[in-house]
This record gives C-alpha cells, sequence and structure tokens, in this order.
C-alpha cells in the first residue's frame, strides 16, 4: 500500500504533488518560470476547482499541527497562486515576464512562516 501525499478528498491532486508541493515563494517562482505553459495550465485545471475546498479544509486545522500531507496541500495551494498569476493574467505574455523574474530576488515572504524552505 502507497502511503497518501495528500489528504484523501485530494487525492485527484496526487499525480502534481511531487513537482508542485514546494515550500519557500522563491522556490514556488522559479518553478513557475521554468514550467511550460501546458505543465502550468493542467495543474491549474486540476487545483483551481479544489481550491475553496482545500482551503476550507487547511482552514478547520491548526496550522502548527497540520501533518506531512496537509502541508503539502497547503504548499500546492501556495503553488496555485504562483501559477494562477501565469494562466490568469500573464497568459501568453508570462515567458517575457519570466526573464525578468529571474532577476527578481524573492527572500521570505509571509507565505513562508511556518515552511521550511
Amino acid at each position: 500500500m502507497t502511503a497518501r501525499l495528500l489528504p484523501l478528498d485530494f487525492a485527484a491532486l496526487e499525480p502534481f504533488a511531487p513537482r508542485w508541493a514546494i515550500t519557500g515563494s522563491a522556490h514556488r517562482a522559479a518553478l513557475r518560470g521554468a514550467s511550460s505553459a501546458e505543465e502550468r495550465q493542467a495543474f491549474f485545471e486540476a487545483a483551481g476547482p479544489l481550491l475553496a475546498p482545500a482551503l476550507d479544509y487547511l482552514d478547520s486545522r491548526p496550522l502548527a499541527g497540520l501533518d506531512a500531507a496537509e502541508q503539502r496541500l497547503m504548499a500546492m495551494m501556495l503553488s496555485l497562486a504562483h501559477v494562477a498569476q501565469a494562466v490568469e493574467i500573464q497568459g501568453p505574455d508570462e515567458s517575457g515576464g519570466a526573464r525578468w523574474r529571474e532577476r527578481m530576488r524573492i527572500g521570505r515572504t509571509p507565505a513562508d512562516e511556518g515552511e521550511e524552505g
């Protein structure tokens, strides 16, 4: 039996977890820039409809008490915020902006609180 990467209600996102469940805003921004439009779109389409249920699920638990699967879910939803910017706002201009994003260094953000990375 394989261990679950995410809480049961979010099993549909498990194929995306190894790539998108990463900690640290800088790492998420770098992954956004390094991913293809097709990869971002596929993740966005799979995770977008589960955003509200995921936030409700995570909000019902203390942040300091999240288990590993719940922490991965949180990391994926934070990655979704980066990807949504690329898909919904930047669209075809994402690749042009990515080169400038590489010059912008993210040190630490409020989203990084409680995360390692």
